[in-house]
């Protein structure tokens, strides 16, 4: 049964290479060129063309190989197959490290004193504790509360915002846009895990940066958005670092990728930028998981981390 790659941006033969080795009688393809599109079982895919996999009539289960599967849901001529989404210690470590890292570079005021070493300053600054600065994170999926527990083990107070109820023990939860207000007024750096849905796409606003806490610690409220690039009004985030509204951002992700040179966020001052890159995915850790699942679907068991249509993720 033939195994298909079609990945927008990224070498498919490091993920040939790795289903090949971890599965060596696999016929392994790369889209387009496709010498029997019948013979297609699976696909692993990452921003395919809309409409490829309409055309491989024989296919039953599609891997989204990153974090999202926005790219794939907003196909229109998506097969209603199962879509499969990677849940792997892999990513997942790769994710919370990402997010630890912007949160330490604001908290210990690490870009300003990257300006300071330029100008060729010794100026020490003021520096609060860990349990001074309060995050919240949205979005309390593998990848949230992940960070939420390496963060809080650092000692920030974290809360969480989940669209529906979740009670994880020791984490103060809110859900829902009536929990959303007092979640924002109590948090001085937001961190953003959120999939792109219909109910969270712009959801990143002006509103929402205005109903941050804004007596924290930093001079304002700090953005970290590793999510989705569709979960943000870059305009609004835009005006709010001109203007001082929001103290500073950390961004990997961006409505269009790559992110144009004439993008003002560019531009943008106390804004990191990192080009979708918080938690590649890793194409022998990643095949391995999708072949388990492969021959675990063979044996005639379930699928696992399906994505549920009705909620995009």
């Amino acid at each position: 049964m033939t195994v298909l790659v079609a990945v927008k941006g990224w070498d498919p033969g490091h993920w040939v290479d790795a289903l090949r080795a971890r599965a060596p009688g696999r016929d392994v393809v790369v889209a387009p060129d496709v010498p029997d599109p019948a013979a297609v079982r699976y696909a692993l895919v990452w921003k395919p063309e809309p409409g490829r996999l309409a055309g491989y009539p024989n296919l039953e289960v599609i891997f989204s190989l990153g974090a999202g599967v926005d790219h794939l849901t907003s196909d229109p001529a998506l097969p209603a197959l199962p879509i499969v989404r990677i849940v792997d210690p892999d990513l997942t470590m790769r994710m919370t490290e990402w997010v630890v890292l912007q949160v330490l570079l604001h908290h210990r005021k690490q870009r300003l004193y990257d300006r300071l070493q330029a100008e060729r300053r010794w100026a020490p600054q003021d520096q609060v504790s860990a349990r001074g600065l309060r995050v919240g994170i949205m979005g309390l999926g593998v990848l949230g509360l992940d960070a939420a527990r390496a963060l809080a083990g650092l000692g920030f107070p974290v809360a969480g915002w989940s669209r529906t109820p979740r009670t994880v023990p020791g984490l103060e939860t809110f859900h829902g846009r009536d929990g959303l207000p007092a979640f924002l007024a109590r948090t001085d750096l937001l961190v953003v895990l959120l999939p792109l849905t219909a109910d969270t796409r712009g959801l990143i606003d002006a509103a929402l940066i205005d109903g941050l806490a804004k007596d924290g610690p930093l001079g304002g409220p700090v953005l970290v958005n590793a999510g989705r690039g569709g979960l943000q009004d870059e305009a609004a985030i835009d005006a709010a670092l001109r203007d001082g509204r929001l103290a500073a951002a950390s961004l990997d992700v961006f409505a269009v990728e790559p992110l144009p040179e004439a993008s003002p966020l560019w531009g943008a001052p106390n804004l990191t930028i990192t080009p979708h890159v918080a938690a590649e995915s890793d194409p022998v850790a990643l095949s391995a998981y999708v072949m388990g699942q492969i021959e675990a679907y063979e044996r005639g068991e379930g699928l696992a981390n399906l994505v549920d249509p009705g909620l995009g993720y």
